[in-house]
């Protein structure tokens, strides 16, 4: 008998012979070059597509699965994806790390090195992208049936640079060299409305009918990235939208001499999808604003139609088969429009349309904040969205008559729950068409959800308790432990197995070796390699030497002030005054690190970034400090910036005012890394404080319903001032110039919030936060027990896995269940083709 070997596709083998294939074959017939003329992006590129061809094998067949076992899809539509970079994530999802990192060794090229040739996607700014992503891994991880719908932003929100201590934006060109991980669907491109006016008409049946006459059309081009499960063969699909013209020139304005005008169209659609988030504070940007959220929207909502429809000729079975989830108010106005897409498009008849939405759609509400519950005015509705205004209206209508049947004596009821706020100026109220319009609304952490029904919607939680339920957020192990910290997820591997990967419960076996010396040294060792690699990035891109020996005291998020910067530098300025009182003092060397980005139009975060810069400028080169403080600014903070932050962290501050934060997943990620928490009673901290225990975790401040009672009677910062003679010195130095010599009155404005206002109690917890970071200090001198006090903290954060998360809202809000997908060989000479 003559023996059979059998040869690996080149496409889909995993083999370190048939990857090295892979790579030479990408390389030659994709890049177009040969090791002559390859730059080291062409061999990222090369990689890169390698990759891509097993995620794309596994894509088609978990596609084909869904639609031959017409599976319940959750579609997550969110105006933000910070997705990171995807192709070492994508390794480790498929179980090919150590091959490639082989056959690349074996080709003479370093996978570290073509790592960092990868730009991050500019698809998010802050948590609130963030957490779609890890939902996103969580969802093919947990072989959930789900697509997630964005915009494909040309532009990220910007790039960040620190001139002279001042942020400064630039353009974040992402896509600049394009992108592998993407494939154009031009196929799927669909139409988009705008302006115009609507007509009225009766159909042949005798029906109402409405026509949008739209003033402008714009095309929707979905592009598609694979988005793998942790070691299945589960790959789900990321489908974002850009925008561009239904006629991109006009060749007879052109030919007239108009050149401009020609392509007057183009710059209008293309415009949608050129930049995440648009300065909203001209009547401009928060045009271009809700452009963008209907854009993206509509697309979606009609390309889930068009998948729907592939299966089913009605839509009776339409919230059976789709579950819709809006993150947060960005994508609200899909109510409206499924409406639209229904009566007007599909002929379906109101009631039954509206049991429809209201069946199909759920709403996260992400904060607290009042102001930033997205309203739009009446007027820009009516411009660009005619049609969707008539919708609101009656939907407002048929629902304020539920309002008054159940409260038949309460008219400013009524004006509280309306769609629409009445006042100066009309406008229509995002959150409360959210509300109304979906089957649950969910806040995202304990504490949130409980003020949610209390106080943000509690005319609507009295109306509908049933619909409110919390989900608190949680971050994927995957890229926040596994991949971002190595040396530590190798440590717990090597002790309690791999489990933990996809259920971190399991971490709390680490337990058992709390005590043991030589499981704490090696924890230790690992941090104190983790420090020095950031380190190592602040000589590089801050010319600033810092002691990986220092406690890092670490607060990287998005610069706003309820999130509380602010208070971190009034500590920095009071250890400063001490040194300066008392040069010999000893004091714990400590690097206080910050990073994140301030909004273009955000006048008071902007002068906080330029007062860290101030600070630190300062105290880095005064010589009676040394090596005992040091400040840093990491500009352009990011998710790459995170994967190296979180896991060097010795002190998380999560600091924000109680009763502000909804929930924050970078205390999670700091406290999944070892990082002790110094924190408010706020969000998620406080679950993550009862998961890890009291006695792990830095507690101090006013509680949210303190915080209100001292509102109400009447707070008043100088009180504080007066009676705390640090706190004194420390506002006197930034009034009187003392940062900023050359301009003394620079910081006035932040002067004058503190002590005119103080609408975020930075006065109030001052000494609370001071004296709480003097036992910070004390604590970490005692490596021993700080180490206890770290491994507790790893071992007891598994609620905080977004695997968690996304079974409860499976279970609970999307009533959807896990399908595996069976892979099966892949066969160049039949693939796509059918055979006659």
């Amino acid at each position: 008998m003559t023996g059979h070997m059998h040869v690996e596709d080149d496409r889909t083998g995993m083999e370190v012979g048939t990857l090295k294939r892979a790579l030479a074959d990408n390389l030659y017939c994709i890049q177009g070059k040969d090791e002559y003329f390859a730059t080291a992006y062409d061999y990222y590129m090369a990689l890169a597509y390698t990759v891509r061809d097993r995620l794309t094998h596994r894509r088609i067949k978990t596609a084909q699965t869904y639609f031959e076992r017409d599976a319940k899809m959750v579609y997550y539509l969110s105006a933000e994806f910070l997705i990171g970079r995807l192709l070492i994530n994508n390794l480790i999802n498929l179980g090919m790390y150590d091959q490639m990192r082989q056959a690349l060794k074996e080709s003479g090229l370093n996978l570290d090195d073509l790592l960092e040739r990868e730009e991050e996607p500019g698809l998010g700014n802050g948590g609130l992208g963030r957490l779609a992503a890890c939902f996103l891994d969580s969802m093919a991880t947990l072989e959930i049936p789900a697509m997630g719908y964005g915009i494909r932003y040309e532009f990220g929100i910007f790039r960040q640079l620190i001139a002279n201590g001042w942020q400064h934006e630039c353009p974040d060109n992402w896509l600049r060299f394009g992108n592998p991980w993407e494939i154009a669907r031009p196929d799927y491109i669909v139409e988009v409305k705008f302006g115009g006016h609507t007509e009225a008409f009766t159909d042949d049946e005798g029906n109402y009918r409405v026509h949008w006459m739209a003033r402008n059309t714009v095309y929707g081009t979905p592009y598609d990235t694979p988005v793998p499960g942790y070691r299945n063969n589960t790959v789900n699909t990321l489908r974002l939208w850009s925008a561009r013209a239904g006629e991109d020139f006009n060749f007879q304005v052109f030919d007239a001499g108009d050149y401009t005008q020609a392509v007057a169209d183009k710059t209008f659609s293309e415009n949608i999808s050129k930049v995440l988030y648009p300065n909203d504070n001209t009547p401009q940007g928060k045009e271009l604003r809700l452009k963008q959220e209907y854009f993206f929207v509509s697309c979606s909502l009609q390309d889930i139609i068009r998948l729907y429809l592939r299966k089913h000729d009605n839509f009776d079975a339409f919230p059976d088969k789709v579950a819709i989830q809006l993150n947060d108010t960005h994508p609200a106005i899909g109510v409206a429009e499924l409406m639209r897409l229904l009566i007007d498009e599909h002929g379906v008849e109101w009631n039954y349309a509206w049991d429809i939405t209201r069946r199909t759609f759920a709403y996260t509400n992400h904060t607290l904040l009042a102001e930033a519950l997205e309203k739009w005015s009446v007027n820009l509705f009516r411009k660009l969205l005619p049609r969707h205004l008539e919708i609101i209206y009656e939907i407002n209508y048929k629902f304020l008559d539920e309002v008054r049947s159940k409260y038949p004596d309460e008219p400013e009821r009524l004006a509280r729950m309306s769609l629409i706020q009445e006042g100066h100026e009309q406008m229509v109220r995002m959150a409360h068409l959210a509300c109304v319009g979906s089957h649950t609304v969910n806040g995202v952490a304990a504490l949130h959800t409980e003020l949610v029904k209390q106080e943000l919607m509690h005319d609507f939680y009295e109306m509908f308790p049933e619909k409110f339920q919390n989900k608190t957020n949680g971050i994927t192990p995957r890229r926040w432990l596994l991949m971002s910290n190595p040396a530590l997820s190798s440590l717990i591997t090597e002790k309690i197995g791999d489990s933990w990967i996809t259920n971190l419960d399991d971490l709390r076996r680490l337990e058992e070796f709390v005590h043991h010396a030589d499981f704490q040294q090696r924890w230790r060792d690992i941090k104190q390699f983790n420090k020095q690699r950031l380190a190592d990035h602040i000589l590089r891109n801050n010319g600033i030497e810092v002691s990986p020996h220092s406690l890092f005291d670490v607060q990287i998020k998005r610069i706003h002030e309820y999130k509380r910067q602010l208070l971190n530098v009034l500590h920095v300025i009071t250890l400063y005054h001490r040194m300066k009182a008392n040069p010999g003092m000893d004091m714990l060397p400590r690097t206080v690190i910050f990073g994140g980005k301030a909004a273009p139009g955000y006048f008071m975060a902007k002068m906080v970034v330029k007062l860290i810069n101030s600070v630190a400028d300062m105290v880095n080169h005064d010589p009676d400090v040394g090596d005992r403080l040091k400040v840093i600014f990491l500009a352009n903070y990011g998710v790459a910036l995170g994967e190296i932050s979180y896991p060097a962290a010795d002190l998380s501050e999560q600091i924000s005012t109680a009763g502000k934060e909804a929930s924050g997943t970078g205390n999670m990620k700091f406290a999944l890394n070892g990082a002790l928490t110094i924190g408010t009673l706020d969000g998620a901290n406080v679950e993550i404080r009862e998961e890890v225990g009291a006695e792990n975790f830095f507690l101090f401040g006013l509680t949210a319903p303190e915080v209100l009672e001292m509102k109400a009677k009447g707070y008043n910062p100088q009180h504080f001032y007066q009676g705390d003679e640090e706190l004194r010195q420390v506002v006197d130095s930034i009034r009187s110039g003392y940062f900023s010599p050359k301009e003394p009155d620079l910081f006035r404005a932040i002067v004058d919030a503190l002590m005119h206002g103080d609408e975020y109690m930075l006065m109030a917890d001052y000494r609370a936060y001071v004296d709480c970071q003097d036992r910070v200090s004390q604590a970490y001198r005692n490596q021993d027990e700080w180490t206890r006090m770290s491994i507790l903290n790893v071992a007891r954060m598994g609620k905080f896995s977004s695997d968690r998360t996304i079974r409860e809202y499976c279970n609970d809000i999307w009533h959807v269940q896990p399908m595996s997908v069976t892979l099966g060989e892949y066969r160049s000479e039949t693939a796509g083709l059918r055979r006659i």
